[in-house]
């Protein structure tokens, strides 16, 4: 009599255990907004986008003085912060990017992504064609150095103290996604 109830609690246990794993995966990326860490994939409007690197722009770099051409010097106790994105379209067609991007730091102040001139710069409201990416194969941001089209932020000296930094990233109607800045 033992072996006939394991022999039916078995796989009702094995059963249950499934439905609650699928349920689990089910609900794994469906909360709004879906927060990534940095490096990692983040899906808005049918795009992928993925922070691939941010950090402080020194104008005095030359490297850096081409992320932040037309940009004026930072205000007192202020410095550049640039995010470096790559952005895939794997959808069958052409889809619209963000217009623009965020940076909260953990007290909720909000920090607009600054209009650039640069030819690094990500191109915000652009369209990206279908199996297509950001930046373009074979453009100015995508044989760079770091190979990410770059928004950049002003941001005050003490805004490092008051992490984390989360990057929002809008998208069609309600969707958005966040992506936690490693700083």
């Amino acid at each position: 009599m033992f072996s006939t109830h394991r022999r039916i609690a078995l796989p009702l246990f094995v059963a249950l255990m499934l439905g609650l794993l699928a349920i689990g995966v089910s609900a794994c990326g469906s909360g709004d907004p879906r927060e990534v860490e940095e490096g990692e994939v983040v899906k808005v409007g049918g795009l992928k986008y993925t922070v691939i690197f941010s950090r402080y722009l020194n104008e005095n770099d030359n490297e850096d003085a081409a992320y932040l051409v037309g940009q004026q010097p930072p205000k007192k106790d202020s410095n550049y912060f640039g995010v470096f994105l790559l952005v895939q379209n794997t959808s069958e067609g052409t889809l619209s990017l963000t217009k623009r991007l965020t940076i909260t730091d953990a007290e909720g102040t909000v920090f607009n992504a600054l209009p650039s001139e640069s030819e690094f710069a990500f191109p915000f409201g652009g369209h990206v064609e279908e199996n297509e990416q950001i930046p373009v194969l074979d453009s100015t941001a995508q044989q760079g150095p770091i190979q990410g089209a770059v928004a950049i932020f002003e941001l005050p000296e003490e805004v490092s103290g008051n992490r984390p930094l989360l990057l929002h990233i809008p998208g069609p109607l309600s969707e958005s996604g966040v992506v936690k800045i490693d700083l």
